[in-house]
């Protein structure tokens, strides 16, 4: 399952993508989706089997600019 990491930042979205990537999280910038109605346009892509670590990686970087996280369920992005 497709996971995103949702920022109101675009600096903050790329710096938690080299976070991620030097963690060995798989992980690539995109283009946020209009169902998170949030503005920066850039969000993280994982894979859900990784969401523990992200979390537990973003969390401890206390980025002021998180927004969420969202599940792609048959094409159409959830808030988790």
């Amino acid at each position: 399952m497709t996971m995103l990491a949702v920022f109101r930042s675009r600096a903050q979205a790329l710096d938690a993508l080299t976070l991620l990537r030097g963690a060995g999280v798989p992980a690539q910038a995109v283009s946020t989706p209009k169902e998170a109605g949030v503005g920066c346009g850039i969000s993280v892509r994982f894979e859900g089997k990784f969401l523990p670590r992200v979390r537990a990686l973003l969390s401890a970087r206390r980025y002021s600019a998180m927004w969420g996280y969202l599940r792609c369920c048959g094409g159409a992005y959830t808030r988790s």
